[in-house]
């Protein structure tokens, strides 16, 4: 590989949510805690889980499954929390998704990406960058700007608000 095609490689923390596999771009993964205590927000959407305490600020919680149409994740011992940068109506905001496992960093260049399918995924391809092709199937590809909402992140507004 020449350092050109080094430098095309984009990379990706993939996780698992209902047994499929999702990635986020490396730069918004700022860090993966274990699930712990999450406090629920009365009049949240059904996808905000609840939020937590991250050295002192309200991060609201998305459970994706429910974001995705889907069974709230049951928590094991695996569950843990994506924490991304993402931002929404020009704002950076700062979030956290469950996710049943994580699994690992991806290095994909851009032959191995391919444009989001209008079918055949539980997710709404205005929320996909597009499918990254591993070896034996494909990951999705998360814009984690479109996917989180600004409803969800006055979640977060609320309660210190409050």
């Amino acid at each position: 590989m020449t350092t050109k095609d080094e430098a095309a490689l984009a990379q990706y923390l993939s996780f698992q949510v209902a047994g499929e596999s999702y990635a986020v771009g490396v730069l918004q993964a700022r860090e993966i805690i274990e699930y712990s205590t999450v406090t629920r927000v009365p009049q949240a959407p059904a996808a905000v889980r609840g939020v937590i305490n991250l050295r002192g600020s309200v991060v609201p919680v998305v459970d994706l499954a429910v974001k995705f149409g889907l069974a709230p994740s049951e928590i094991g011992r695996r569950t843990c929390v994506v924490i991304v940068e993402c931002t929404i109506e020009g704002e950076s905001m700062v979030m956290g998704v469950m996710a049943d496992a994580v699994n690992h960093v991806l290095d994909l260049g851009p032959a191995d990406i391919e444009p989001a399918p209008s079918f055949g995924t539980r997710v709404r391809t205005e929320y996909l960058k597009g499918m990254g092709k591993l070896e034996g199937g494909f990951v999705l590809l998360l814009d984690m700007d479109k996917l989180l909402s600004s409803a969800e992140a006055s979640v977060a507004t609320a309660v210190e608000a409050a």
